[in-house]
């Protein structure tokens, strides 16, 4: 109405927005919605059963249902009992297929760290792990694979970000005549095990650094499945494996326009004629305003390197 003082309603949420981020990575860490799955419990059982005080608890079951993760209802007896909602059950059990709860845990004790120190990234243009972890943060993937068992929760983080939309992406365009692909920087393997769902004609290759390939065979990928295999390399080092259909997935956003523009350039030399490239990545506006939403597209050579290309 006129008159009206403004509200800063916006303001506000974004200010107290980290407070529901830690409510979520505190039920998972302490494994409430494993253990309300296909059942109901009371603040009081549940509290006991892993260890938390009564009221801490209920604290939490509380925001959880205000959060529309958890319901709430009063039983016979007069208690008030909780128990999931159909969201997650779906994505935040461990044993789900769907499951966000590796993704959730990397959130809470990796990713969340490092952002605590955002002002000095903007300072000094660098990540942050130094600050937040202690290790060299000159080199990117070698902070983040710091060592192997943070090296397999990225992994995890990278499969299940895929097992959720790894197949939308993969299926955005018709890829069933690109037989001979290639994922440079596949890292877990998810988005290639989609791929060969998809389109069963197709056999993968998984381009990516030698204790990655190492740990995607040993975690993530079965040696059974015979259309996807393994190469190591440094996709900026080492020579690219010839392939009709290169995928660039969340890979461009970690390097600068002329390392990509030097990836590419790779690329096209290293594809076969009328091979292409498919691009996943999150983009700006033209105002430089943040998308939410994923761009997934298909850049398509229509020879070898000297030749003209079409998009």
């Amino acid at each position: 109405m006129a008159g009206e003082e403004p509200y800063p309603r916006k303001i506000l949420q974004y200010m107290e927005g980290f407070l529901v981020s830690k409510a979520l990575f505190s039920a998972c860490e302490l494994g409430v919605f494993e253990r309300l799955q296909g059942s109901q419990w009371s603040a009081s059982d549940l509290a006991l059963s892993l260890g938390c005080s009564e009221d801490g608890m209920e604290r939490l079951l509380n925001t959880c249902v205000s959060l529309e993760l958890l319901t709430a209802r009063t039983d016979p007896h007069g208690a008030v009992v909780y128990s999931n909602t159909e969201m997650s059950s779906m994505f935040l059990l461990k044993s789900s297929p769907r499951s966000l709860c590796q993704s959730i845990e990397y959130s809470s004790r990796t990713i969340y760290l490092c952002w605590h120190y955002l002002s000095d990234a903007v300072r000094e243009g660098r990540n942050q792990y130094e600050k937040a972890f202690g290790v060299d943060s000159r080199d990117l993937f070698e902070a983040m694979y710091r060592s192997d068992e943070e090296m397999v929760k990225f992994m995890h983080l990278m499969n299940s970000v895929w097992n959720i939309c790894g197949r939308d992406v993969i299926t955005a365009f018709d890829l069933s005549p690109f037989r001979c692909i290639c994922d440079l920087g596949g890292c877990s393997g998810a988005l290639a095990k989609q791929c060969v769902s998809a389109f069963p004609q197709s056999t993968v290759t998984i381009f990516d650094l030698p204790k990655v390939v190492r740990t995607s065979q040993q975690h993530f990928v079965c040696n059974q499945d015979e259309r996807i295999c393994f190469c190591e390399g440094d996709f900026f080092k080492d020579e690219l494996p010839q392939a009709d259909l290169y995928i660039l997935a969340r890979i461009l956003h970690d390097w600068t326009d002329q390392r990509s523009v030097e990836l590419l350039t790779k690329i096209y030399q290293s594809c076969r004629p009328g091979g292409a490239v498919l691009l996943v990545e999150a983009l700006l506006y033209e105002d430089n305003s943040v998308c939410v939403c994923v761009c997934v597209c298909v850049c398509r050579w229509s020879c070898a390197a000297g030749g003209g290309s079409s998009v």
